[in-house]
């Protein structure tokens, strides 16, 4: 076995035992897995190299979760294709949009590149070639990035200009707030966590910190207690409170005030945990802590809220989601009032439990951050069945006064986008 420096404190002693449980280390996204046990025990490679792996995480989670949300997308798309609602207009796309199959190839596209990549990595790390193996994520990154913004006719352009025009309206937010640019930022909050993840990533390899002894120092410039961390988390309800108040401007409905109350009480979540690196321990015990609990609890409650009576509005059970050609399995969900009740009580479950994932000083719990992170994308995932039906009930209402049980076909009018209720 090679000895490398890059996998070595000056003192000989190994970096695992500066990581204990109470230790938050870095996230289960921030680098790729270490293939080999650090020092040169030359006898105990092979029993050791498995633990070094199970213990160390793997940025290729931030690809599994956003793959994830690209599989998870296809399949809404199918079902609204399958169905009386249509998304086209709902959305406000041309016909020359993405459909199921187009994003199920991208997907599909994506499980096979990045495994690829990871395996090129492990490779690569396990026969010496560290400085390669460090190119690995690098070269991932720029080739997807590059795939994104690709100006020629390729690829998908009017797609992928209407995804990046879309986040520049996010960010931006100086025209009027339409639907694909709140249906969009919304998603963006569920995966907070994995941009914050990403910078970590990136982070590390502009400072050549890939496959380093750096990924194990908490305190580094790339590490698990930099201010940059709750920084990113921030972000995306940032663009949403932004988005409510431009529509407020627009509107003068009060609701719109009250949806951006909502999102700024994920901030204190958000910074009065990464506090808990910067201040002392009894400070944290007796004052912050009990701060973030309950700023916790309100912004987990007011978000549920929120869905079931504004996004979603289930005040009355609805029953517009009907399949053209039902099916057994169709026929299981529409109409059941057992669907809204899972719904509504996973919900209220899983808006808890993501606020696990807006702490920076929960972020060590690598198993549990994981298992939260992908719950919260199929969260996610019913939230946009019954928001995007809620939205094609208003369009119902506007376009022409018929009741909720005769559905506008195809050639009928789209309201304008600022007659949105965000």
């Amino acid at each position: 076995m090679f000895e490398s420096h890059h996998l070595r404190k000056p003192t000989g002693k190994s970096a695992f035992s500066g990581l204990g449980a109470g230790e938050p280390g870095n996230s289960g996204q921030e680098s790729y897995v270490f293939p080999m046990v650090l020092g040169d025990m030359k006898g105990t490679t092979n029993s050791l190299t498995h633990t070094a792996a199970a213990m160390m995480p793997s940025p290729i989670f931030i690809w599994r979760f956003q793959t994830m949300m690209v599989w998870l997308w296809g399949v809404c798309l199918w079902v609204f294709s399958q169905s009386t609602i249509s998304y086209v207009k709902i959305f406000d796309i041309d016909q020359n949009h993405l459909a199921h199959r187009e994003i199920w190839k991208c997907s599909t596209w994506l499980t096979i590149i990045v495994p690829t990549s990871m395996t090129a990595y492990l490779y690569l790390y396990s026969h010496g070639e560290v400085s390669l193996a460090a190119s690995q994520p690098v070269i991932l990154y720029i080739a997807f990035a590059l795939v994104l913004v690709f100006p020629f006719d390729i690829f998908y352009l009017s797609s992928r200009y209407f995804f990046l025009k879309t986040l520049w309206r996010i960010a931006f937010p100086l025209q009027p707030i339409s639907f694909p640019d709140f249906f969009l930022a919304d998603i963006l909050t569920s995966m907070a966590k994995v941009f914050s993840d990403l910078e970590r990533s990136v982070c590390r390899m502009l400072h050549n910190q890939v496959a380093t002894i750096a990924w194990f120092e908490a305190d580094s410039i790339c590490g698990s207690h930099s201010v940059a961390i709750p920084l990113m988390l921030v972000i995306p309800y940032i663009w949403r409170l932004m988005q409510c108040l431009r529509q407020y401007k627009d509107t003068k409905e009060k609701t719109t005030l009250f949806n951006a109350l909502k999102y700024s009480t994920a901030v204190p979540v958000i910074f009065l945990s990464a506090l808990k690196y910067h201040v002392l321990p009894d400070r944290w015990t007796y004052v912050y802590h009990p701060l973030w609990l309950i700023s916790s609890f309100v912004n987990s409650l007011y978000s549920f809220y929120w869905d079931v009576t504004r996004d979603w509005d289930l005040s009355v059970f609805t029953r517009i989601f009907k399949f053209n050609k039902p099916t057994w399995w169709s026929d299981l969900l529409y109409g059941q009032k057992w669907v809204y009740y899972w719904v509504i009580g996973s919900n209220l479950i899983l808006r808890c439990t993501w606020t696990y994932k807006l702490s920076a000083h929960l972020r060590h719990n690598y198993l549990t951050v994981f298992t939260i992170t992908a719950l919260e994308m199929l969260r996610r995932f019913q939230w946009i069945f019954f928001l995007v039906e809620n939205e094609w009930n208003k369009i119902s209402k506007s376009s022409i006064q018929l009741p909720m049980t005769d559905i506008p076909n195809e050639d009928e009018k789209l309201v304008d986008s600022s007659d949105h209720t965000v």
